[in-house]
């Protein structure tokens, strides 16, 4: 199912690209949910990072449509932005809040397709996701740039390369929630991430940022089990001995 967002004011220019969402998605066998604002200011009140797409007009009420979509990289890094305008010169500027293209009005059907195409394989790319919940809120962290997460009294941290995320939850619901995702337990305080993981040393991982986590006693062979088969499965060609694992 993707998920879209149409910020747009012009009630006809709102109802065109929805039949197109409708018409592309009954075409590509793809589920889309459509919501309208009519305003900026309604979509970024309360927003919960639960979108894929964002179509955004660049004249809106309110709030011009380049301020909103600077407001909403402040809330989420990594939902697509398209803008539809008919201020393509303006839409150029894109760039300065990472939006994947821009339509000009009147859009045609095809040129549509074209971007879209474009968008559901960027979602689709990048659809490994986790929304955390924060005492500020909800935040939306790719899965990618997770290093490990780790358990610290009530709280959880999910550390990346350079950024640590402290969330509430429980390790244990994290590990059921990325049992499939390439995270295993190598104790009861951490979850590593398989991809950030450069080498396995006795009782030691080694992972990205060069930091050694302690694999516990009783994790020991699953954590050993369970990372050679996600290696297999990433690459039939990649060996545990290619990895500095003894």
């Amino acid at each position: 199912m993707l998920r879209v967002a149409l910020v747009e004011d012009d009630p006809s220019a709102a109802s065109t690209l929805s039949e197109y969402l409708r018409r592309y998605g009954n075409e590509c066998g793809l589920g889309i949910k459509v919501v309208v604002f009519s305003e900026p200011t309604a979509f970024l009140q309360g927003y919960r990072p639960n979108w894929d797409l964002v179509l955004m007009d660049i004249q809106l009420p309110n709030m011009d449509g380049m301020e909103a979509a600077r407001r909403l990289r402040d809330l989420d890094r990594y939902v697509v932005l398209i803008f539809v305008t008919n201020m393509a010169q303006y839409a150029v500027l894109g760039y300065e809040v990472d939006a994947l293209a821009y339509m000009v009005k009147p859009v045609g059907y095809t040129e549509f397709c074209r971007k879209l195409d474009r968008a559901v394989a960027l979602i689709q790319q990048g659809a490994s996701t986790i929304t955390v919940s924060r005492r500020d809120g909800i935040r939306r962290l790719r899965l990618a740039d997770i290093v490990y997460i780790e358990v610290r009294g009530h709280r959880l941290i999910y550390h990346g390369d350079g950024e640590s995320v402290e969330a509430t939850g429980t390790l244990k619901a994290v590990q059921g929630q990325l049992a499939d995702r390439g995270f295993l337990r190598c104790n009861k305080a951490y979850l590593v991430n398989v991809r950030h993981i450069l080498a396995v040393k006795g009782t030691q991982v080694i992972v990205t940022g060069n930091c050694h986590l302690t694999i516990g006693r009783s994790h020991r062979r699953q954590f050993m089990q369970s990372l050679a088969l996600e290696l297999a499965r990433e690459n039939e060609m990649v060996r545990p001995t290619a990895m500095g694992l003894t």
